[in-house]
């Protein structure tokens, strides 16, 4: 989920100063002795990050760095099994399901605490669910919470009277969930950082229930219920947290500290990995997986990921605000040269947003590569051949990978609508903020599923969801999603109210789907425990490191 044409200074800077930082603590241990085979003596694990954390608030955040983070930190109700992403309980150690699929009972751990030891109960959730709907909180994930009963009538503010919300606390260990309809994936939702409790005395120290980016999330403020507690973060160079002793399953971890490095340069993060300063690096170079591949390098792990990657259109700009300009820009995109030349692992062509076979789905779509109709679309908009048609911006996250992708697409738009497109790229903080404000013209972007089930990919369209981004709205896409997939009653109707939708969504086509993502990890030999699965999610908690077997050196 990432924004100008090359790396900016500052970027390169923190690279250089990180690399001569573990160089210079390698020198100190010994030249025999990297991160990786001293982090395998000390239960240390050495995780290349991508980029520094926009925050660790579970209700503010919204990238894939920051939930990599968060998810050692805290914990759900539910959690997924590593290999089978099926329900398997966390915090709460069982539940009851009523016969009509809209009563969850969860009976929580009588052993679980927060990281300073604290009691942590039902109550928590309760106070947690209530904060996280505040509107002036801004959760982008507010949507999440809108299959339980009155949630989103609260947010909007048709009730007042939090009561009337399907949380109810029975007791300190017994918290009951009303829905508005039954949801399969219900349960899987519960395993995202948006539904985790936070600490309410340590969230109020630092400022109101509903304030933004106060300290309660800094090195020595924030308490969390996960397998792991923070311990130190220095912006730009690294944030380690250690196993929280008061974890309900801590006896059980076998990881003493994971580090994190925020690297938003891909080459540097894979050169830091072969250099043994890593034990993991979440993105390859392109143009090293080839090499990686004809070396049969046990260390390159390529799979299947449920994710998308698209091209977001503010539709208020006035030369984007027509469809038929917007048809023409996703027509005009071949996805077959991208995936091909440029991305090289196995990424699919995408011509809707939802990844097909998601739960049974398979979407319907008629956007194909055809840039003679293309041209003729751009005509009828009042741009024949490209004439008067202002230039326009693509806006991406630092990534060397997104201005590859942005540099051929401009080119192509170029080619075969003969319009002028210009490129920026922004870092990750900034770049959310632009997009979240819609201070873009076209932007880059990616969503990676939350949960295995196309609603996921679905409802990011609502209007005014947080995830939205476009200022594109449809009432009727809104019904569909909302209130008809709810009520159907067979999975097949479901899907098919899910078809009707994503055909509208395509046909305005306020985002232009670009390529399924494989996940492309480097993962040393040496870490164990750690499943590919469709949404590349580790399991912390369970992950280890064996010393002895043949570890980068």
């Amino acid at each position: 989920m990432k924004p100008q044409v090359s790396v900016s200074t500052a970027s390169q800077l923190s690279a250089i100063i990180l690399i001569l930082t573990s160089s210079l603590l390698l020198g100190s241990c010994g030249s025999s002795e990297n991160n990786v085979s001293k982090g395998n003596r000390t239960g240390t694990l050495h995780w290349g990050n991508g980029t520094e954390p926009q925050s660790l608030d579970p209700h503010i955040a919204t990238g894939v760095p920051e939930h990599k983070i968060i998810i050692a930190l805290m914990e759900g109700l539910v959690l997924k099994d590593r290999k089978t992403l099926e329900p398997r309980p966390g915090v709460a150690k069982s539940w009851e399901i009523s016969d009509d699929g809209r009563v969850y009972t969860f009976h929580l751990r009588d052993n679980a605490r927060w990281s300073n030891g604290d009691p942590h109960n039902a109550h928590d959730y309760v106070w947690s669910w209530w904060r996280a709907l505040q509107p002036a909180l801004g959760n982008l994930y507010a949507y999440m919470y809108f299959s339980i009963e009155n949630a989103k009538e609260y947010y909007e503010g048709e009730i007042s009277d939090f009561e009337q919300v399907g949380v109810k606390a029975l007791d300190d260990l017994t918290l009951q969930v009303t829905l508005k309809n039954p949801t399969p994936y219900f349960l899987q939702l519960l395993d995202h950082y948006s539904l985790y409790p936070v600490h309410q005395a340590t969230v109020e120290k630092f400022g109101s229930a509903d304030q933004r980016g106060t300290r309660w999330t800094y090195e020595g403020n924030i308490v969390g219920n996960g397998a792991f507690q923070l311990r130190d973060w220095k912006i730009n160079r690294r944030v380690v947290v250690e196993r929280n002793p008061y974890y309900w399953n801590a006896d059980n971890v076998r990881l003493n500290e994971i580090v994190y490095y925020p690297t938003e340069n891909a080459i540097t993060e894979e050169r830091m990995f072969r250099a043994g300063q890593l034990h993991y690096s979440g993105t390859v170079p392109a143009d090293k997986i080839a090499t990686y591949q004809s070396n049969n390098d046990p260390a390159l792990r390529i799979d299947p990921y449920l994710g998308i990657y698209f091209y977001r259109i503010n539709v208020e700009t006035p030369q984007l605000q027509d469809k038929r300009v917007r048809r023409a820009l996703g027509m005009t995109i071949d996805r077959d040269q991208l995936t091909q030349r440029i991305l090289k692992a196995g990424q699919i062509p995408a011509y809707a947003i939802t990844p097909p076979g998601t739960m049974g789905y398979y979407p319907e779509s008629d956007l194909r590569f055809d840039p003679e109709a293309a041209r003729q679309l751009l005509a009828d908009a009042g741009y024949p051949n490209g004439e008067g048609f202002p230039s326009t911006e693509i806006l991406y996250n630092t990534s060397e990978g997104h201005r590859k992708l942005a540099v051929a697409i401009q080119q192509m738009w170029k080619k075969h609508l003969n319009i002028d497109v210009t490129l920026l790229n922004q870092e990750w903080k900034v770049y959310l903020n632009s997009v979240s404000m819609k201070d873009y013209q076209i932007g880059r972007a990616g969503w990676i599923g939350d949960y295995v089930d196309p609603n996921n990919f679905l409802d990011m369209f609502l209007c005014n969801g947080g995830n939205n981004r476009t200022g594109w709205c449809n009432p009727v896409y809104d019904e569909l999603i909302l209130k008809h997939a709810p009520e159907a009653k067979t999975q097949e109707e479901r899907l098919e109210i899910f078809t009707q939708a994503e055909k509208m969504l395509l046909a305005d086509m306020p985002v232009i789907p670009i390529y399924i993502y494989t996940s492309n990890n480097l993962v040393d030999p040496s870490v164990k425990n750690f499943s590919g699965n469709i949404l590349n999610q580790p399991s912390f908690s369970e992950i280890y490191l064996e010393p002895d077997n043949g570890g980068q050196q």
